[in-house]
């Protein structure tokens, strides 16, 4: 029976194309923007590691002078100094942690001929590739031994190693990292979470860095830190050592903590040093503590998906409603046009059940083809957004479950928007259409 009401529903369809334009057009237009903005939504609001979300911590310390504010809902600053990073990893407990910050170089090959390319970098420990799921195509982190003194070593992505080398195995080979000398000891594979939650600092979805060398190289080699520095104190910073030294505020701090039972350790043991840097006179606020936030903490506490992102879907169903709104009148138009013929129908024994089936599948139809159709305008819509707005290029894209979802949206409003024409013509009296005949 299905197969049948299908036939008649492809029948009636194409006996008004014009009115069967007009509807497919309204229903993809609304599905076309309302899947454009429900994509960047879902997008957002990825989790990016959800195998170990619930165990990786972001470290926050309320470390600033006693009238400082920030711009968060706690007032704690979103970064630490580097003082208290070193403090923190020379007496951590044993749990994997690690410090960090972007910085950025002139690489190139020892091939004379090859031109220099600008990329960033993240100054780290070798704890980073395992706490966050970095998998290796090469090679291996660089050792602990590495992270205690200086040694230039580097990791790097594959996109880098196929532009420097062409791909394969380089592990051991070296590059030039502005004036110095790196050894490459591990070639990541492509690794791109999203949202970028390790460094949240100037956007959300930025691309991942190509290259990783170790923390201890920093204060060594004077690396400068490519994203927020945070001052609270008037220091004067006029050297590097000036600023290790410092308050300023421009490294993240990560741990993994396996269990309820380690984050409690581990808090207890971040309050003991907040008490310790209080009676030091470092920390000077009377609320100074430590804070801990796992992954999806993190990326609500930083609201990287904001309100203006659900306002922006709610306005877009919106668009949605008002076009399957004028769908609704051509759909009723359409089928008190054909009462006659369902009037023939019931005179004949169907049923208003039938009837109502039928106009229904009829109604899904459309809506199908309307969201395959929607599906290519949010297509459009997500390339122009890629095409012209930069850190677009993940949260715009459309993966499997916004694909699916976008045709049975359509066909499921459609529905939704032709049960009223749909009662109307099956409730139509056989009697005064068979005495015009």
């Amino acid at each position: 029976m299905f197969s049948y009401y299908l036939q008649l529903a492809a029948k009636s369809l194409k006996s008004t194309p014009i009115t069967t334009l007009l509807m497919v057009l309204a229903i993809a237009c609304g599905i076309g923007i309302s899947m454009t903005a429900l994509t960047l939504n879902h997008m957002t609001g990825t989790n990016p590691i959800p195998e170990k979300s619930s165990q990786l911590f972001a470290v926050q310390l309320q470390s600033s002078g006693k009238t400082s504010e920030w711009p968060t809902s706690d007032n704690v600053p979103f970064q630490i100094a580097y003082q208290d990073a070193t403090n923190l990893m020379r007496v951590m407990p044993k749990y994997k942690h690690t410090a960090m910050y972007k910085t950025g170089f002139s690489v190139r090959t020892l091939e004379p001929k090859f031109a220099p390319l600008l990329r960033t970098a993240r100054v780290t420990t070798r704890h980073f590739f395992s706490m966050f799921n970095v998998k290796f195509l090469y090679g291996a982190p660089w050792s602990e031994k590495v992270d205690e003194n200086p040694t230039l070593q580097v990791v790097i992505n594959q996109d880098l190693n196929n532009k420097l080398f062409g791909g394969g195995d380089n592990t051991g080979k070296e590059i030039f990292l502005d004036d110095k000398t790196y050894q490459i000891v591990g070639i990541i594979e492509p690794w791109h979470p999203k949202p970028k939650f390790y460094d949240l600092n100037n956007g959300s979805f930025q691309s991942t860095e190509q290259l990783f060398i170790p923390l201890v190289l920093s204060s060594t080699y004077e690396l400068p830190s490519f994203g927020n520095n945070n001052g609270w104190k008037d220091e004067r910073n006029n050297t590097f050592k000036d600023k290790l030294a410092s308050e300023v505020l421009w490294l993240q701090y990560w741990a993994e903590l396996p269990d309820a039972e380690a984050k409690e350790h581990f808090q207890q043991f971040l309050t003991g040093y907040v008490d310790e840097q209080k009676k030091l006179a470092r920390f000077e606020r009377d609320d100074a503590r430590a804070v801990l936030r796992n992954v999806q903490q993190w990326l609500d506490y930083n609201e990287v998906v904001g309100d203006d992102s659900y306002v922006l879907v709610a306005v877009s169903f919106m668009f949605l409603t008002v076009c399957l709104v004028n769908s609704i009148g051509l759909l009723l138009a359409k089928f008190l046009r054909s009462a006659p013929s369902v009037g023939v129908r019931r005179a004949l024994g169907a049923s208003k059940g039938q009837v109502f089936s039928q106009h229904l599948v009829e109604v899904g139809l459309l809506g199908l083809i309307g969201g395959l159709l929607g599906l290519v305008f949010a297509y459009l819509g997500l390339t122009l957004l890629k095409n012209n707005f930069a850190g677009f290029d993940f949260v715009a894209t459309m993966d499997m479950v916004m694909f699916l979802s976008a045709p049975v949206i359509a066909i499921c409003a459609t529905v939704l928007a032709g049960v009223y024409p749909a009662w109307r013509v099956c409730n139509t009296l056989p009697s005064i259409y068979l005495k015009t005949q």
